[in-house]
């Protein structure tokens, strides 16, 4: 929308107060700047955090879990090195290494707690992704498969009041077969390290070993209890995974991550478009904040859009005016919001901190929220979409307006004057 310099100069002029009862109109334009600022920084920031909620659950998940699970009937499978051969050669796949993970009890000073064992061989526990670079204390280095050594999630060892060295026993309900019935069985093990991946339930209940210590401990032999497995495209695993299913079935089920956490998902999408459609009527209330100020400038106005219509503006220019008038006031708002926007997203754990502080409450509660700090992870296609909405609306506003200016008869309005 290309205007002359007159038409910029009276645009210009419009948008700031120049005489007496139009404070009120700056006002309400001004409001209506603020409320595209909030609409927006609100959107871009909310939708941050659930792109980043969902992007960190992902990653900590498939990270520890893989895309996919083969896990045998029973908890067992002894064929795997022939299923792990299988799952390679299958197109697609990416990795297939065996897996033990068995719920028990630990036990420390007293103290009892539900755990999740799991038994990786070495090398797959210092190549793994999530545990790399948070431990600690200790170190990974320490587990062996020859020594009694594990490492323990950081909420795990703060509900035992475990350390680094600290001697825990873990339970076994599989012991040995007495006349009074089976004994379960108890071993001790020194905590090597202490990692925090970052998701509450796992490192509140996280045990790690030597896979090979875990197949003495639960007495498997040489079985393990599953095969995690990674594929190319984690959103198209069940159709990557379908021949593998085919040929372990009878010894084995195939389990993807969709699968596994499906309700969870399934609540964060949801959520977030919800959350999107809600947050957007911040901005039409705005727009309407917008199309009253123009109505109340066009009336305030109207005998000097006569003068001006008498002076040779045509109806364009005067639609051109207005309009320039409200969209830039969108404009103004989108940018102002993307800059209060980034600001609360690059200071958004002191700002959850502080809020904490001032209330004295928990609001970010890791045994609730899975995660223990709030992520945060900003798509631009989405915040051009945003922008592009609400500027969108803010054009649409103006038309109304515009279009009752260049309506005004100049000879009805200058009769009496």
């Amino acid at each position: 929308m290309i205007l002359s310099r007159y038409e910029r100069m009276v645009a210009r002029r419009y948008l700031v107060p120049g005489g007496q009862g139009e404070g009120f109109i700056f006002l309400v334009a001004s409001i209506s700047l603020v409320a595209v600022m909030l609409g927006v920084a609100a959107l871009i920031a909310v939708m941050s955090v659930m792109n980043g909620f969902r992007a960190e659950l992902f990653d900590k998940i498939i990270g520890l879990n893989g895309h996919a699970v083969v896990q045998g009937y029973g908890g067992r499978l002894d064929d795997w090195r022939n299923v792990q051969k299988i799952a390679i050669a299958t197109p697609g796949v990416t990795r297939a290494v065996p897996l033990i993970e068995q719920p028990l009890m630990a036990s420390f000073s007293g103290r009892v707690e539900g755990v999740l064992v799991r038994g990786m061989r070495m090398e797959d526990i210092r190549d793994n992704p999530v545990l790399n670079g948070k431990v600690s204390e200790g170190s990974l280095s320490a587990l062996s498969p020859d020594r009694p050594v594990v490492a323990i999630g950081a909420r795990l060892a703060e509900a035992l009041g475990a350390t680094v060295g600290s001697s825990i026993s873990l339970i076994s309900p599989q012991g040995q077969v007495t006349p009074f019935g089976t004994a379960p069985r108890i071993i001790s093990y020194t905590v090597g390290a202490i990692f925090e991946v970052g998701v509450y339930d796992y490192d509140k209940a996280f045990v790690i070993m030597p896979m090979e210590q875990a197949q003495t401990l639960l007495m498997l032999g040489d079985s393990v209890g599953m095969i995690e497995v990674m594929t190319t495209d984690a959103d198209k695993v069940q159709q990557i995974l379908a021949p593998l299913g085919d040929k372990v079935a009878g010894r084995a089920v195939v389990t993807d991550w969709k699968a596994m956490n499906a309700s969870l998902f399934e609540a964060l999408k949801v959520e977030r478009v919800v959350m999107f459609w809600v947050l957007s009527i911040i901005i039409l209330v705005a727009v309407f904040n917008i199309l009253s100020s123009l109505i109340m400038l066009v009336r305030a106005k109207t005998r000097d859009i006569a003068i001006l219509r008498t002076m040779g503006a045509t109806r364009m220019a005067m639609m051109r005016i207005f309009m320039t008038v409200g969209t830039l006031i969108g404009a103004l708002g989108i940018i102002a919001g993307l800059i209060l926007g980034f600001l609360l997203l690059y200071f958004r754990q002191g700002i959850v901190n502080i809020i904490g502080i001032v209330t004295g409450q928990n609001i970010w509660d890791p045994s609730i929220r899975y995660l223990t700090e709030l992520p945060a992870k900003t798509d631009p296609f989405e915040v051009l979409a945003i922008t592009s909405m609400a500027l969108i609306l803010s054009f649409l506003a103006t038309l109304y307006p515009a279009w009752k200016a260049a309506s005004t008869d100049p000879v009805q309005v200058l009769r009496y004057e």
